[in-house]
């Protein structure tokens, strides 16, 4: 089976039905979706969009706690970039119908706005506890509606088809292989723009904020067609987890702190003050390693995010999503303490793009958090994600839609799918035994603090699962599982190799063997052989 578009988006979150909408116009659009079309980090996201709205804000003072938070690595003309485009994307969702929270208590905007880590004013708008979902739900209306947009669920992007493997005199890609899991038949999709927005890929750690679909495919799949990747040392922890055995990949946002929430012990003692000057409200990196210091120190599963000393009213008025959730593991958060630990959260790095979204190869770009942009330098800034997302849409649509003009591209024949070579497997338990050694040893080895032998250790890890996984992969057909676990340990490959080149500690990359920062400022540029 075969499908034709002129665009190809892959992944339905914030960055790829941004895109849809804009291109919908220009071209026939194509958006594939993994699992359902809202199981995406969008979608999971609570805190909101950082954007300076007006009063006492300044574009100057984003840039500046921008690059702070990611301790001087962002790219400063990106950072500048990004953080103009942010009052239009937010006015955009507004005119779609995002119902972001009113201000009822100051006239000079309409809209409530919050403050959280690294930020030095109150800009990040939201929809109560729950912006994610209000925007992945506003946009997907929106998309569902439009007649020159197709999409496609439950279809895994395998790899990318590029004109060499064709036998042509260029590299240009031309769309993707993917397998549709409903009928597990592997489909091509052709397109004369491919856009990876396939999200981050924390699901490589045991423990995660993410959805189970961040298995870093478009990293992966965007490595093996030999484009380059930046910065993949930098994954973000988030400080604060839901820690309860049946509370799956539950991030209580960040808001709850910049609304006054304290991280206090298991006496009740606070301890952030100890670690950093702005207390709760420090960047993440700075917040979690604080976290995971205390629990080593004294032996404890977990500490505790208390914001019960604000009235019941004002917390289920701003955090109804978390006071619901917590009632279900009979948390009273009015009245209770939450335990909370860090979990992988964000991936700072991804594939290198310039300033359109554009890859090494000829018709490929990436967007959203698969992408490195330079905007997040060694840590990202709180809500600065969704603001990416919705702005590199706006640039890459900018620079497709010119493409598109300029160009008359004749899209060729693709040969289905051969499958003459292989079996249906009939050893599953090495994909599930391989995934769990996977993610333990990078959350052991390559977690939040780092030391060479770690790394070392992970590295002979790593390099055996490969060999493993690569033949298993030529001898039977593709399942999902086992397309995530061969996109999983190419990115863990590229974690570990970029925190090897780094001899330093610098944002979210802290290690014991350098824990000094360098005067000279560098990116962790790997290039595929």
């Amino acid at each position: 089976m075969e499908f034709d578009h002129d665009i190809l988006i892959i992944g339905s979150g914030a960055a790829g039905l941004s895109l849809a909408l804009k291109m919908a116009s220009y071209g026939r659009v194509a958006v594939l979706a993994k699992s359902d079309l809202t199981d995406t980090n969008t979608m999971q996201a609570q805190g909101g969009i950082s954007a300076v709205l007006g009063g006492t804000d300044s574009l100057e003072s984003h840039v500046d706690d921008t690059i702070n938070a990611g301790a001087g690595l962002c790219h400063q003309a990106i950072v500048e970039r990004v953080v103009a485009q942010g009052k239009t994307c937010i006015e955009n969702l507004i005119d779609i119908g995002v119902p972001f929270t009113k201000e009822t208590n100051n006239r000079d905007y309409a809209y409530h706005l919050t403050k959280e880590g690294g930020h030095s004013n109150r800009r990040v708008i939201h929809a109560a506890d729950a912006t994610g979902q209000a925007v992945e739900c506003s946009l997907l209306s929106r998309v569902q509606k439009h007649t020159n947009i197709d999409l496609f669920e439950h279809a895994i992007a395998i790899d990318i088809i590029q004109g060499q493997k064709l036998g042509l005199d260029n590299n240009r890609s031309y769309g993707v292989y993917a397998l549709q899991k409903d009928t597990g038949k592997v489909v091509v999709y052709k397109a004369k723009y491919t856009i990876l927005c396939t999200g981050g890929t924390s699901k490589v750690y045991l423990y995660t904020s993410n959805p189970d679909v961040a298995t870093g495919d478009g990293v992966a799949m965007a490595w093996r067609a030999g484009c380059r990747v930046g910065n993949m040392e930098f994954i973000q922890f988030h400080p604060t987890c839901l820690y309860h055995p049946q509370a799956k990949s539950f991030l209580v946002t960040e808001a709850v702190r910049g609304e006054g929430g304290h991280l206090v012990l298991p006496d009740g003692s606070r301890f952030m003050h100890k670690f950093d000057e702005r207390g709760e409200l420090a960047p993440r990196d700075i917040v979690a390693r604080a976290i995971d210091h205390e629990m080593k120190r004294l032996g404890i599963e977990c500490v505790y995010l208390d914001i019960s000393h604000k009235s019941a009213d004002f917390i289920i008025q701003h955090f109804p999503t978390i006071f619901a959730k917590c009632q279900q593991f009979g948390i009273d958060i009015t009245t209770d303490r939450i335990p909370v630990v860090p979990a992988a959260h964000y991936t700072c790095g991804g594939v290198l793009v310039n300033e359109h979204g554009q890859t090494d190869i000829d018709g490929l770009y990436a967007i959203g958090e698969v992408a490195f942009t330079g905007l997040h330098g060694a840590n990202r800034m709180a809500s600065n994600s969704l603001l990416e997302c919705l702005a590199y849409a706006q640039f890459a649509s900018d620079h497709i839609i010119q493409a598109l003009k300029q160009s008359n591209i004749t899209l060729p024949s693709i040969p289905a799918w051969d499958e003459s070579k292989v079996t249906d497997s009939d050893e599953e338990v090495v994909v599930s035994h391989n995934w769990d050694e996977l993610r333990r040893f990078m959350w052991d080895y390559v977690g939040i603090v780092r030391t060479n032998k770690r790394l070392e250790r992970a590295k002979r890890r790593v390099d055996l699962l490969k060999l493993e996984i690569s033949e298993y992969y030529s001898h039977f057909r593709v399942t999902n599982d086992l397309l995530e676990l061969r996109n999983l340990v190419t990115v863990a490959d590229l974690i570990i190799c970029s925190a090897l080149e780094r001899h330093e500690s610098r944002g979210l990359h802290h290690t014991l063997d350098y824990p000094e920062r360098r005067d000279e400022l560098q990116d962790t540029i790997l290039t595929p052989k």
